[in-house]
């Protein structure tokens, strides 16, 4: 796997990398942030093997690896310090940004979470790593919408709009997803969260099916001094609660500065 990933870096400011879900990259999981935040931040935004412009790799993922390239694209981009904004799995990468890189990283912001897969998220993994084999994108897409919508935001849509909304999804499954879906089985960084000193918000999404609001109370129960906050969201956070999730971003850095 390369040492650096393939990225984009927006903005001036303090040094703000993103790490973004499995089966996701930095447009699909934060392309409705990274204007907003690259008004006060240097943001910075690598994709894994398999999204984006990275080339997905010919070998399993592990954290550690991942996560040293993550870290390693933002400092080769000048970027030296940073809070990690971390979504789904990326959450475990900025974990373990900040236990591997404890120079590096200033704070973090663990969105949609998990420090282990729960036995819901570990079953749910291994039928999306099913569907994904199967090659049938359109049911892979109503699974997808079934464990990533909340049911409010999901009811809501017309007809039209939910054939719309399985269209896109099932025509954006990043190359390298298979690697993303195996290594969201493997995280386990529960033994590495008594030891973060930052400053560290947790924001919950109440409505998720897929990483529940639980796993993101035992993430700030497990990290000294961190904050937990919750929005009333499933795990597709960035379409059904944007203007929330920003707000709570925003009034974070600006806190700890």
């Amino acid at each position: 796997m390369a040492e650096h990933f393939s990225h984009l870096i927006r903005g001036s400011g303090p040094g703000l990398l993103l790490a973004h879900g499995g089966g996701g990259s930095i447009e699909g999981n934060y392309g409705m942030l990274i204007d907003e935040l690259a008004r006060t931040h240097t943001v910075i935004g690598p994709d894994y093997p398999g999204s984006g412009e990275t080339p997905r790799s010919e070998t399993p993922l592990d954290l550690d690896s991942v996560t040293d390239a993550v870290v390693g694209t933002a400092v080769a981009a000048g970027v030296e310090r940073f809070t990690v904004l971390g979504y789904s799995l990326g959450t475990a990468v900025a974990v373990r940004a900040a236990t591997r890189h404890p120079d590096r990283v200033t704070g973090l912001i663990l969105t949609s979470g998990f420090s282990h897969p729960s036995n819901k998220l570990r079953l749910a993994a291994d039928v999306w790593r099913a569907l994904l084999d199967a090659g049938d994108r359109r049911l892979l897409a109503k699974y997808l919408m079934v464990m990533g919508s909340g049911e409010r935001a999901l009811n809501s849509l017309s007809p039209a709009e939910l054939d719309a909304a399985l269209d896109g999804l099932a025509a954006f499954v990043p190359a390298g997803t298979p690697e993303h879906v195996d290594l969201v089985s493997s995280v386990d960084t529960r033994a590495e969260l008594a030891g973060i000193s930052v400053p560290t918000l947790v924001i919950a999404t109440t409505a998720d099916a897929l990483a529940s609001p639980a796993l993101s109370a035992e993430l700030a129960a497990g990290i000294p001094g961190a904050r937990l906050a919750e929005v009333d969201a499933g795990h597709n956070i960035g379409a059904e609660a944007r203007e929330k999730w920003l707000e709570t971003i925003q009034k974070f850095l600006s806190e700890i500065g």
